[in-house]
């Protein structure tokens, strides 16, 4: 009985760890981070499909993201998901691939992470806490 408590708590434990180290691989530090993107879908033939799985996302410099398509008829679309998401940065289309270049950080944007990083983990000591209080 004890055993199976722990071994629930344990897993419930470590999903809460993932999902913190999850949402901070997605915050917008200064380098390009390919998880960026794993949030954004882009409406596929009327089917809303995540990017990662119909363009391929490559870094060639740290702060460049260079999104092709697959399907070369989809770029628009996959540049109007990027402008709706909430990452930031403005992609550039030049007919054959979608480049986002992220800026460089500023004071104030240092600042902004760091409450958010500082968010992110409360939220997850939270979870830990009330995981524990449950078992």
């Amino acid at each position: 009985m004890a055993d199976a408590i722990m071994t629930e708590a344990k897993e419930k434990m470590q999903k809460a760890a993932q999902n913190l180290q999850r949402e901070l691989g997605q915050i917008r530090a200064g380098r390009a981070n390919a998880s960026l993107l794993d949030r954004i879908t882009v409406n596929y033939y009327g089917a809303p499909t995540p990017l990662n799985q119909m363009a391929s996302i490559q870094i060639p410099e740290a702060r460049v993201l260079m999104i092709t398509p697959f399907d070369k008829s989809i770029l628009q679309d996959v540049e109007k998901a990027i402008m709706a998401s909430d990452i930031g940065i403005s992609p550039t289309n030049d007919g054959n691939v979608i480049r986002l270049i992220i800026p460089q950080l500023t004071e104030e944007r240092r600042k902004e992470l760091a409450k958010d990083v500082k968010k992110e983990a409360e939220n997850a000591k939270i979870a830990v806490r009330n995981i524990r209080r449950d078992a």
